[in-house]
Formats: C-alpha cells, sequence, structure tokens
C-alpha cells in the first residue's frame, strides 16, 4: 500500500535513517544492554502452566536425560500461547513449501490481500472463503490460500496475525492444504528499520511479546543443559536522535525482534516468499519487470530469505527497495486501465512459462477487488484494515471449476446480482459496480 496516498492513525515520528544509524554504531561499540520488562495487560491462570506443561509431557517419557528438551519445548509453548493472545500451535509438519517457488495448480485456490495488522478482518477475510470454522480453526480441506503480504504496520495486532498465519499452515498442511505468506513493502521496511508506519498499539504489542520472551529465556536459565539465546536487547541503543522518548523502548523491541536474525524475524518473515507460481497464476506484492525474471524467482526468493535470516548483508535494491522492486511497483495497480502499462504485464508475463495472469496487492483499490489488461493483472488489496481506509473484506476465488470469482461481504451485491468476472469493463474500470460486469459471490462474515 502506498504510505503517501491515505492518511493513517497513530503514526509516531519515527525516523529510518536515526534508527539505523544509531543501531549500527551501537553494535560496533557494544553498548551495555538489558530487558525491557513491561507489565502484561491481562495476568494468565496458573491452569495454563499446567495444562501446557501436561501437553508437552505426555508426548515423551520424562526423563533427567530429556528433561532440559521438555522444559525447553514447555517453556517456548508458553511463551507462545501468552504472546499470541491464547492460541496453542499445533506441532510443526515439515513442509517443502517454505522453499518452493512453483506450485502445481490447486483445485481451488484463494488470494487474500493486505491485513495490516487487522485481526478481526483477517479472520473476517478467512471465513469469507469457507477457510476456518466458528472456532478459527482450518476446514477448508485441501484449499491453498495465498496471503499477498504486509502484514505489518498501521494496526496493532500484527504478532496476532502471524501466529494466526502460522497455526493455519500447520493445521492446513494435516488435510493437504497449504497457506502460503508472502513479503510486502511493509516487511521489508521493518527489517530495515523503517518504522514510520508503525502504530503505538503495535509498539507494545512487541512489548508485551518481549516481556514473556525474555521470562521464558530466564525460566531455561533455571535449568542446566537448556540452551539459551544471547541477550534479546543485544547491541541495541537505548535512544534514538530524532524520536520522541516515550517510544525508546517500543522501538527497541521492535528492533530485536525484526532485525535480520531477530526471532520474529526469521521465525516469521523468514518462511514469507517474495514472488511465487501458482497454476496459471504469480503472485507478487507490487508488481514484477522482465528483469526480475530474468534474475530468476528463485533467487529473489532466496536472497531475501538470506538477508532477513541474517546470512546477507544487504539485498539489491531491484529487488526490495526502490519503485521499480518487487514489492513497491505500481506499473499495473491504478485503478483507471489507461494508466496501466498493459504491454510491459504482456511482455512480462510472457516470460513467464504457461503465466495467463499476474495477482498482487499494495495499492489499495477502493472499488474492490478488480482487474485490467484484459484481467491479466487483479488486484486484490482492499484496504480493509481499520488502519487503511477500513474497506470491506473481499477474497479472489480461483476454482477449478467456477473459475475465477471475487468472495465479498459488500452489501451491493445482494439479491443475486453476478455477473462474470471476464465481462469486459467499462470506461477502463475494473470490476466496481454489478452493471460493469464482475462476478460477485456475496458471503456473510
Amino acid at each position: 500500500m502506498d504510505p503517501k496516498k491515505k492518511k493513517k492513525k497513530c503514526k509516531p515520528s519515527i525516523r529510518r535513517k536515526n534508527i539505523k544509524a544509531c543501531y549500527l554504531t551501537s553494535t560496533k561499540s557494544q553498548v551495555p544492554t538489558k530487558p525491557v520488562f513491561i507489565k502484561p495487560k491481562k495476568k494468565k491462570s496458573f491452569f495454563i502452566f499446567l495444562k501446557i506443561l501436561q501437553m508437552e509431557s505426555s508426548q515423551a517419557n520424562l526423563t533427567c536425560q530429556n528433561l532440559p528438551r521438555i522444559l525447553s519445548s514447555f517453556v517456548d509453548t508458553f511463551v507462545d500461547f501468552s504472546a499470541s493472545g491464547g492460541l496453542f500451535l499445533p506441532p510443526p509438519t515439515h513442509s517443502s513449501s517454505n522453499n518452493q517457488t512453483v506450485f502445481p495448480p490447486p483445485t481451488r485456490l484463494i488470494a487474500i490481500g493486505d491485513l495490516h495488522g487487522d485481526f478481526q478482518k483477517t479472520k473476517e477475510a478467512f471465513k469469507l472463503a469457507g477457510l476456518i470454522n466458528e472456532s478459527d480453526k482450518w476446514c477448508g480441506g485441501s484449499t491453498t490460500v495465498v496471503q499477498i503480504g504486509d502484514v505489518l504496520d498501521r494496526g496493532g495486532e500484527e504478532l496476532k496475525i502471524l501466529y494466526f498465519l502460522e497455526k493455519l499452515k500447520r493445521e492446513a498442511l494435516k488435510v493437504n492444504g497449504n497457506v502460503i505468506t508472502m513479503n510486502g513493502n511493509h516487511e521489508i521496511m521493518n527489517v530495515d528499520f523503517d518504522f514510520r508506519y508503525v502504530t503505538k498499539e503495535g509498539l507494545q504489542e512487541f512489548q508485551d511479546w518481549a516481556m514473556w520472551y525474555c521470562v521464558g529465556n530466564h525460566m531455561k536459565m533455571l535449568c542446566d543443559g537448556v540452551s539459551v539465546v544471547q541477550d534479546l536487547f543485544d547491541g541495541i541503543p537505548f535512544e534514538f536522535r530524532g524520536v520522541k522518548p516515550d517510544v525508546f523502548d517500543g522501538i527497541r523491541t521492535r528492533i530485536a525482534a525484526l532485525r535480520p536474525k531477530g526471532p520474529i524475524a526469521e521465525r516469521f518473515l523468514a518462511k514469507n516468499q517474495t514472488v511465487i507460481v501458482v497454476g496459471d497464476s504469480v503472485f507478487v506484492h507490487g508488481g514484477l519487470l522482465v528483469k526480475h525474471v530474468e534474475y530468476g524467482f528463485e533467487n529473489v526468493n532466496e536472497e531475501v530469505k538470506d538477508w532477513i535470516c541474517g546470512l546477507k548483508g544487504r539485498v539489491s535494491r531491484d529487488l526490495v527497495r526502490g519503485r521499480d522492486s518487487v514489492v513497491w511497483l505500481r506499473k499495473f495497480s491504478n485503478e483507471l486501465e489507461k494508466d496501466c502499462d498493459c504491454s510491459t504485464l504482456e511482455h512480462v508475463l510472457a516470460t513467464i512459462p504457461g503465466a495467463k495472469r499476474m495477482i498482487m496487492g499494495h495499492t489499495i483499490q477502493e472499488s474492490g477487488i478488480n482487474g485490467v489488461c484484459g484481467n491479466k493483472a487483479i488486484r486484490i488489496d482492499v484496504g480493509m484494515s481499520k488502519g487503511c481506509t477500513n474497506g470491506l473484506p473481499e477474497v479472489l476465488e480461483i476454482d477449478r471449476d467456477k473459475g475465477l470469482r471475487i468472495l465479498t461481504s459488500n452489501p451491493l451485491y445482494q439479491n443475486g446480482k453476478e455477473g462474470s468476472l471476464d465481462a469486459k469493463p467499462k470506461d477502463g474500470l475494473g470490476l466496481v459496480l454489478p452493471e460493469l460486469g464482475p462476478k460477485q459471490v456475496e458471503v456473510e462474515a
């Protein structure tokens, strides 16, 4: 999404250059640091400890030899439960999809746009597509889901969404489903210390997570044989020039969590892809040019992943920075088709074997999900987050039998007002109103 086009809420004065300069200086001089402890908003009852310990110990015979491993697993589960707002993550299932770039065409494919820290709208979007039940558990069977990126910024429940998506990934894999998450420009910005669009609520959520994370580390230190990671705040200064003092602690915590090789960056963002192909659809947050295709999608994903994991000092500007990078491009995102570069889009798609369309987020479509350039460009960012335009949730469905459809909670599409996604739109607009030819299916959220 374009940070300049829309008025956003709760934007603290946070300058990336000052933050990055302070951080880089402190890592060289090894400024002494200490954890920031924030009192949690809600105290957890003791039965939670007992339940988690019972879950962990029941999966293995408790002996002196394996006690450190079981204790470590218990502590990690407890920290996840506390930081995620009460989610128990299923045991991880081995999957090669984290390193996969090209996927075969599924029977049913759902594409979900930018979420920006709005947990409620996130769940509504998944319910629109029939992917989760009333208990927020996966019920989508073998459906493949692609979330196009931009979970971070503009809202105060970013971590809840990251944990929720991880939970759904694990639940879906058990029934041959797949949830694929992608990097947007706001994931890249946060790893790169650009916090201009972080909210105060978002800073507080990360501070609460850090408190639980540090508590977990102290619990592990009580048992010999349990490996403990280094100080979460190692090398991070206590203040930043040009940044308001009341957000110092929040900024320190966010840097600690999201810097390259940071716990949240490595655990969640490093699992994201930056470009993927699913069947005959290419997914990317901003857009692709021929130079990106020639560089190779596998190379793009690997380079971004290595940078997030701290294995690579820098990542190419052409990939993640600048208006022509894959997460910032807008050549195919203007709502008026006459302002989109359809000839370049056709040329790009022609260089990707089997590709019929490019599906992207990044730029808010006030008219809802729509297509231009003969539906070769499908734009799915509807600004659903309250931190953006508070748009109504919509998702794109590509079904082997039903074709392309938009699932929406928009009341304009009641009483059977439907058309075909392949209908020719008028006046260069994409799928806006029923008379302009969209295929809209109303689903109650």
